[in-house]
C-alpha cells in the first residue's frame, strides 16, 4: 500500500474514534432523559483494495482500506418492550378500578362527617321507640323526621355516586382525545423517520425514542399491538382493530347517550352515518372500541388498559333497584360496573325500606276501612291512606319510587301527629306499629341475586359496604401484584435498553484510545512521507 493510502487508513480511524466518542457523550447527557434508548457503534471494514488474482497463490492479496462507521443502533429487546406495554395496561386497569372502589368507600362511610349509617341506626331507634308508646305524638315526630333523614342523606350519597360516574365521563372523553392525539403523532413519527432513514445514511434514533414512548404511554391506556414493517413503520392494533397506519391513525370518536350523556368510545371509519326523519344520526352498532359484556379476565387479556377500566366502572347509566330483579341481565350488564353494582344496591335499600313503610301503613289504613266504611283512620282529607314516601312526579306504582325520585309526604312531615297511631274506637294501633318493627327484623333480602346470604335492613347497608371493602382488598392485592410485575418487567428491559455510566466510561476510554492510537498512526505515516520527500529532494 502506498504512504498516501495509509494515511487514509489512519483517518477513517480517526472519523470512527471521533463518532464513536459523540455517541458515547451522547448517551451520558440523555442518561436520565424519560425514554431514552441507548446507543451503540457498530463498526465494519471498509471494502478491501485486491492486489493480485493468481491462481497459485494460496488467497488474493488485498489490501485493507480501513475502519468503517457501520450505523449507531438502539438497544432494545423486543420480548421485553411486549411484555412490559402488556403488563404496564393491565396494572392501569387494576389501578382505574382501585381508586372506583376507595371512591365508592368514601362515599357510602362518611358524608360531610356524617356517616348514612347513622340515619339507618336513627331511624330504627325511633322505629323501636315508636313500638313501645305509638300514641306519643314525640315519638310520632321523631319517627317521620328519621325518615326524612334516611332519604336525605341517601339522596346525597346516591348523587355522590352519580357525580363520580360523570366524572369518570369526563376523564373517558379526555383519555379518547390523548389516545387520537398519539395515533396522530406515531403516524407523523413515522413519516419523519422513513424521510430520514430513506438514503439509508442516517438514523433518526431520537424520533425512535420519542415513538416508544409514546407506545408505552398508549399501551397504559388499551391493549395495543404494535408490529413494524419492512420500511421501519410502526403499524398498531388498538383492542384488535387498526389504528395507526404508515401515515395516518384511525380516530376513535365518542357518541353521547341523549338520556344520560355517557360517551360511548367508537371507531369512525366502521359507524354508519344515518339520515332519520331529515338529521343525521350515527349507528355505532358493531363499531364501539369496547364489548361491554365481555368477561374480564387475565387468561382472555380483556383486564387490559385504564380507558376500559374507567368504562366498566362508570356503566353505562344510573343503576336502580330494576336492574337486580333479572340475575341474568345483572350478570350481563351490571355485576361487573362496581358503581351500577352499588346503586342498584343501595337504591334496593332506599326502596325497600321507603315501600314497605307505606306498605304498612296503607294496610292499617285499610283495616279500619274493612270493619268501617266511613272511618278517616291513617287518611287523608282526601280519603287517601297517608305515606311516608311519595314521588316527586306524582306516581304511586312502587315501580316509581327510586331514590332519586322519592320525597317526603309534606303533610305528614309538617303535622306527623297526623298518623295518630289511633283506632276509631280510641284505641293504640300497636299492631301497626309492631309491623313497622318486624319489617327492620325480618331477614329476607339479599344485596343481589349472586348473593345467597340474607339479611334484614338494619344489616343491609353494613353488607353492601363490607362487600365494597372485600372488593377493594381483592383489587388491591392484584393491583400490588400487578405492579409488582410491571416494576420487575421495567427492571429488566432497563438493564437492556437503559444508560450505564461505568459501561460508557469504559466505552469513552477505549474509544479515546482508539482514536490516540489512530492519531500516533497518521504521525508515523506522516513523518515517512517527510523523510521520503526531504531524502528524494536532496
Amino acid at each position: 500500500m502506498s504512504l498516501f493510502g495509509s494515511l487514509y487508513v489512519g483517518v477513517s480511524g480517526l472519523q470512527m474514534g471521533q463518532n464513536a466518542l459523540n455517541t458515547t457523550a451522547h448517551n451520558m447527557s440523555n442518561m436520565d432523559t424519560i425514554g431514552y434508548t441507548r446507543q451503540q457503534v457498530q463498526q465494519g471494514t471498509r471494502i478491501y483494495n485486491t492486489i493480485s488474482t493468481s491462481g497459485s497463490a494460496v488467497s488474493y492479496q488485498q489490501v485493507g482500506l480501513g475502519v468503517n462507521y457501520s450505523q449507531v443502533k438502539q438497544i432494545r429487546d423486543y420480548f421485553l418492550d411486549r411484555t412490559y406495554r402488556r403488563e404496564s395496561g393491565r396494572s392501569a386497569f387494576y389501578d382505574v378500578s382501585l381508586s372506583a372502589v376507595e371512591e365508592v368507600e368514601n362515599l357510602l362511610q362518611e358524608l360531610e362527617g356524617e356517616a348514612f349509617a347513622d340515619s339507618i341506626e336513627n331511624l330504627w331507634g325511633s322505629v323501636q321507640d315508636l313500638a313501645r308508646d305509638p300514641g306519643n305524638a314525640v315519638n310520632q315526630g321523631v319517627f317521620v323526621q328519621r325518615c326524612h333523614e334516611f332519604l336525605t342523606r341517601g339522596q346525597a350519597v346516591y348523587q355522590g355516586l352519580s357525580e363520580y360516574q360523570d366524572k369518570l365521563n369526563y376523564k373517558i372523553s379526555e383519555q379518547v382525545k390523548t389516545i387520537n392525539a398519539y395515533g396522530k403523532r406515531i403516524a407523523e413519527l413515522n413519516m419523519e423517520i422513513m424521510k430520514i432513514e430513506g438514503g439509508k445514511i442516517e438514523k433518526a434514533n431520537d424520533l425512535k425514542d420519542e415513538r416508544n414512548q409514546l407506545i408505552d404511554e398508549l399501551s397504559a391506556m388499551g391493549n395495543i399491538d404494535c408490529r413494524t414493517d419492512v420500511d421501519g413503520n410502526v403499524l398498531i392494533k388498538f383492542e384488535g382493530k387498526d389504528f395507526v397506519k404508515m401515515d395516518s391513525a384511525n380516530e376513535i370518536c365518542l357518541y353521547t347517550d341523549e338520556a344520560t350523556g355517557f360517551y360511548t368510545p367508537y371507531w369512525k371509519q366502521l359507524a354508519e352515518t344515518k339520515i332519520v326523519n331529515g338529521v343525521e344520526t350515527v349507528d355505532i352498532e358493531g363499531a364501539e372500541l369496547f364489548n361491554m359484556r365481555q368477561t374480564i379476565s387475565t387468561d382472555t387479556n380483556t383486564d387490559i388498559g385504564a380507558l376500559k377500566s374507567m368504562m366498566f366502572a362508570r356503566g353505562d347509566r344510573r343503576a336502580t333497584f330494576k336492574d337486580l330483579e333479572d340475575a341474568e341481565a345483572y350478570d350481563r350488564d351490571i355485576s361487573q360496573s362496581i358503581i351500577m353494582n352499588v346503586q342498584a344496591e343501595f337504591d334496593r335499600l332506599m326502596h325497600d325500606v321507603a315501600t314497605g313503610i307505606n306498605k304498612i301503613l296503607k294496610e292499617a289504613a285499610e283495616a279500619a276501612t274493612a270493619k268501617n266504611p266511613d272511618s278517616t283512620y291513617m287518611r287523608d282529607e282526601n280519603g287517601n291512606p297517608f305515606t311516608i314516601f311519595n314521588t316527586q312526579t306524582g306516581e304511586t306504582d312502587e315501580d316509581a319510587f327510586t331514590v332519586e325520585n322519592m320525597i317526603i309526604n309534606g303533610e305528614v312531615k309538617q303535622a306527623p301527629s297526623l298518623l295518630g297511631f289511633k283506632k276509631d274506637d280510641g284505641q293504640i294501633d300497636q299492631e301497626t306499629a309492631d309491623a313497622l318493627k318486624d319489617l327492620f327484623m325480618e331477614e329476607t333480602h339479599t344485596l343481589n341475586p349472586n348473593v345467597k346470604t340474607t339479611t334484614n335492613y338494619i344489616n343491609f347497608y353494613n353488607n353492601l359496604v363490607s362487600q365494597v371493602a372485600t372488593t377493594g382488598d381483592v383489587l388491591y392485592g392484584i393491583s400490588e401484584n400487578q405492579q409488582i410485575t410491571v416494576d420487575n418487567t421495567a427492571a429488566a428491559r432497563e438493564q437492556v435498553l437503559g444508560v450505564s455510566s461505568d459501561e460508557e466510561m469504559s466505552n469513552m476510554i477505549m474509544f479515546q484510545n482508539a482514536y490516540n492510537a489512530a492519531s500516533r498512526y497518521i504521525n508515523v505515516i506522516s513523518e515517512l512521507m517527510e523523510h521520503v520527500i526531504n531524502t528524494l529532494g536532496s
